[in-house]
């Protein structure tokens, strides 16, 4: 974690938009590897206690929090995301506080309003989703993780829209420190009838956590009327709405994916399907967390200025690809401890899941640096048109691999998935925006592409020890050409030495 701030604090006295990139980088992977530490003990500790039977029914109601959360959060965490960004770089600080005010009471009228609608419609989710009624108490409890998972999203937005990424960290990595602690004695003693005290628990103390680090400042409480509060959120809620749609659909894609792979295969099979998506989201895709951070604020920023977007969309691809190349060749070289160390030996079935998805995830660096600025430019029409299109090919590509090739199946339909996203998003951009990655770019991620794919070819090696050998060599050609990379924007020399000698004055 030293290492990380040291680079960050290196990176802070350079200003131009590579360095800016890197900054952000650094310090948000400092925090995601210590969440995956985190993650790592959780997830191990959980798949002992409760089971894939177990993931399966909390990667059930996860899925449903994050459906309601989408229908009544109305896109406001990413919408505020947009207007504070803006309003940063060019208004006075009272219409910020103004701003901060007005986000802060519709966030909370939304939480409340997405509790009540889980009370009122908690049977039907039930049956929705596990195909009973026998989880109807469950969900209505879960009505207060909604309120709260709510108020936490409206904390992060203003940190991100603020520009306060120090202090965002920071709430990150005690949050996730505390809602560990709350947890895991909760899944111990309880197991299965913890899932849900667990879930709340964790949502509670975290926004408690990210409270605690937005009143550093005592700021001045300004009242607004309900049509004072209308009035100044009609901003909002227009972006907002369309990105609600959107999440909704996304959210809505992956809850009837996970009762598709339910009807087929039960819930275990759905515990598998869940605890492959954390590996290929979370652990590997941890980059796309620690970079979207800075990234949409500083696009949203700058999104009227076509050069600009242009510099700033190719580095960000630049970075991310040469990032996540050694990330997935050191999973396909120790996939198998990898899985056994995070879940169970009965885990081991999800590694064609996780083998193919964690490939896709090369695109899908590509098509995340790309997405954002349909979005950052608020082009709400062309961004519901992809939404609906990508989820719908999401689904029917998942149900197709699924009933075809069970979970290995589901790893090919998600790299299929991720290069189809890619090449449409490409296109589209470059024709509605003048978008364009240049030779630079492309001459990293083809060579990012031959290594993985020579990576792939090499795990398919009988000889184990042939195989580690081969593969060794792989991530050391990686790692040494993403150093290369890296060193002709940012002098690595330098950082060092400033680590090293900060070291040795201790």
């Amino acid at each position: 974690m030293q290492l990380f701030l040291i680079i960050n604090s290196f990176l802070n006295e350079n200003k131009n938009s590579y360095k800016q990139i890197l900054k952000a980088t650094t310090l948000f992977g400092g925090v995601q590897v210590y969440n995956i530490l985190l993650s790592v003990i959780k997830t191990k500790i959980v798949a002992v206690l409760i089971g894939a039977n177990g993931l399966g029914v909390l990667g059930l109601f996860n899925s449903s929090i994050r459906l309601i959360v989408d229908v009544t959060k109305v896109g406001l965490d990413t919408s505020a995301v947009k207007e504070l960004s803006e309003l940063n770089s060019n208004a006075e600080s009272c219409e910020i506080s103004d701003f901060i005010s007005v986000l802060n009471k519709v966030i909370w009228i939304t939480g409340v309003l997405g509790a009540f609608l889980v009370v009122c419609f908690s049977k039907p989710l039930s049956v929705w989703t596990f195909g009973s009624d026998k989880y109807t108490i469950h969900f209505t409890w879960l009505a207060i993780a909604i309120i709260f998972n709510q108020l936490t999203k409206g904390k992060i937005a203003i940190f991100q829209g603020n520009h306060q990424l120090k202090k965002l960290a920071k709430a990150n990595l005690m949050g996730s420190s505390l809602a560990l602690l709350i947890s895991l004695p909760i899944y111990f003693y309880f197991r299965m009838d913890g899932i849900v005290p667990a879930i709340i628990g964790s949502f509670v103390i975290t926004y408690l956590v990210f409270l605690r680090y937005s009143n550093t400042k005592k700021t001045k409480t300004i009242k607004h009327s309900l049509s004072e509060i209308y009035q100044k959120s009609k901003a909002m809620f227009s972006l907002g709405l369309t990105m609600s749609f959107t999440s909704i659909v996304g959210a809505l894609t992956l809850w009837l994916i996970q009762i598709y792979i339910r009807n087929q295969g039960g819930v275990e099979a759905v515990g598998f399907y869940s605890a492959g998506l954390v590996i290929i989201n979370s652990y590997v895709g941890m980059v796309f967390s620690a970079m979207s951070t800075d990234y949409f604020p500083r696009l949203s920023a700058i999104n009227r200025d076509k050069v600009a977007v242009n510099e700033v969309v190719n580095k960000q691809a630049n970075i991310a690809v040469l990032i996540i190349t050694p990330i997935i060749l050191l999973f396909l070289t120790f996939d198998f401890l990898i899985i056994r160390i995070l879940y169970t030996k009965e885990f081991l079935v999800i590694l064609g899941l996780v083998t193919f998805g964690v490939l896709g995830t090369l695109f899908k660096a590509v098509s995340f640096s790309i997405g954002y600025v349909i979005i950052a430019k608020g082009d709400s029409r062309i961004f519901i048109k992809t939404s609906l299109f990508f989820n719908a090919i999401l689904f029917l590509i998942c149900a197709l691999s699924y009933h075809y090739g069970g979970l290995k199946g589901l790893g090919i339909g998600l790299l299929l998935h991720y290069f189809i996203h890619f090449t449409v998003l490409k296109i589209l951009t470059h024709y509605l925006y003048g978008l364009t990655l240049n030779r630079a770019f492309y001459k990293v991620f083809v060579l990012c592409v031959f290594l993985c794919f020579i990576g792939f070819l090499g795990t398919l090696v009988g000889q184990k020890y042939i195989r580690f050998l081969v593969m060794v060599l792989i991530v050391s050609i990686s790692v040494i050409f993403t150093l290369r990379e890296f060193n002709k924007q940012i002098d690595l020399k330098e950082i060092m030495h400033k680590f090293l000698k900060q070291n040795k004055e201790k």
